[in-house]
């Protein structure tokens, strides 16, 4: 079975505009690595419903794709994540979603009319994620759509509960040697293009005083391919002379 791609969607004006860092990157990055998942991609948007509508659409059609979505799930006129998620996604359409509904009127009483409730209006079939900071969940939709706050101390502890539950087992460890070559990155292009579909290979060249180095990076769950595919570069290096050495970046 092939692995999933997940896919960061991080919303926010006041990202692009600099008023506010994102916090959300890094923290996936790291987060998926530890339990082998692969981090396909991540988009920073403006506050736009019918951009994040586009977004959370061309997402889905992505082999494999899990979306991991920050922010825009609130109540106020700026927060348009769940009519986008419902336009991509279903119907167009939200629905109040009860249990949610009683979440929000335990906690705020009268105070839940007229805007708070809306939070709790979902497209339709939504499951809702655990906040263990407040208790107003986020939601997500066929197990593989995930919409969180834009808050980090919210938003993190769902993507724990999200690959530690929903995608429990299903990370793969990964098998990745590099090795850097006092070459330009052209002299591996054939080599490159030869690499079988489940291993990765990349190049990062740099020019420093005394010349070109390449660093190439091979990568794959398969550890036997990995391996073989990392023995073809040491084997062209020493047939033509090129100084290398393993391990560097």
């Amino acid at each position: 079975m092939d692995r999933e791609n997940f896919y960061a969607l991080i919303i926010g004006t006041e990202i692009l505009n600099g008023r506010r860092e994102d916090k959300h990157f890094k923290f996936l990055r790291d987060r998926l690595k530890k339990d082998g998942f692969k981090f396909a991609g991540s988009f920073i948007i403006d506050d736009n419903p019918n951009l994040i509508a586009s977004t959370i659409s061309y997402i889905s059609t992505l082999p494999n794709s899990v979306l991991l979505s920050f922010g825009g799930i609130g109540s106020t006129p700026d927060d348009h994540t769940r009519e986008a998620a419902s336009k991509a996604l279903r119907d167009g359409e939200l629905y109040l979603h009860p249990e949610f509904e009683k979440i929000i009127l335990n906690r705020l009483g009268k105070r839940a009319y007229p805007h708070p409730i809306n939070m709790a209006k979902l497209p339709k079939g939504a499951k809702l994620l655990p906040n263990p900071i407040n208790n107003m969940p986020g939601f997500y939709l066929d197990d593989r759509f995930f919409f969180m706050p834009g808050f980090p101390e919210m938003s993190h502890p769902m993507v724990d509960y999200i690959l530690e539950n929903i995608f429990k087992g299903k990370g793969a460890k990964e098998y990745r040697y590099t090795i850097t070559a006092l070459c330009r990155e052209n002299e591996f292009i054939d080599l490159m293009k030869s690499a079988p579909k489940d291993v990765e290979v990349s190049s990062l060249p740099q020019l420093y005083s005394d010349g070109w180095k390449t660093t190439i990076s091979i990568a794959s769950t398969n550890e036997k391919k990995a391996k073989e595919e990392f023995e073809k570069y040491i084997e062209y290096l020493e047939k033509n002379n090129i100084s290398y050495g393993i391990g560097e970046r």
